[in-house]
């Protein structure tokens, strides 16, 4: 397996954020295209809810840095474009260097998120999102 491979980073991600929803008493649903603006559907209690999937690396500073948009390749160039988050009601964040998944709803922060799940040089807590707080699906 190429573990630095964006798409197998992808994948893994997917597939520990399926295993923790159906942990949580989720019935986990999967697209069949790539091309939806969410990863995967989740139905519970009689609501579903479409969930977008990111895999993200713990930073120096202890920090997860989630950015609303993607970006993807086409044969001019690199592409970037912010995420629709009307069509998404959840972010779900896996962190390999931790092994957990992060919820949140995108529509209540503006272009992105900061997690903090190590706790900052100067303890620094207001104005900061601890991670811990994100564990399970609001």
């Amino acid at each position: 397996m190429f573990y630095h491979h964006t798409k197998n980073k992808g994948d893994l991600g997917v597939l520990k954020v399926k295993a923790d929803l159906y942990e949580q008493g989720f019935l986990v649903l999967s697209p069949e295209t790539e091309h939806a603006p969410f990863d995967i559907v989740i139905y519970q209690k009689g609501k579903f809810r479409t969930v977008q999937v990111k895999f993200r690396n713990l930073s120096k500073t202890g920090v997860l840095e989630i950015s609303f948009r993607s970006s993807y390749s086409t044969s001019k160039g690199v592409k970037t474009k912010s995420a629709d988050k009307t069509m998404i009601d959840l972010y779900a964040i896996y962190c390999p260097q931790t092994d957990s998944c992060y919820y949140f709803n995108p529509i209540q922060f503006n272009k992105s998120i900061t997690l903090r799940v190590k706790a900052s040089l100067n303890n620094q807590q207001v104005k900061t999102h601890n991670a811990d707080l994100f564990k399970m699906v609001p």
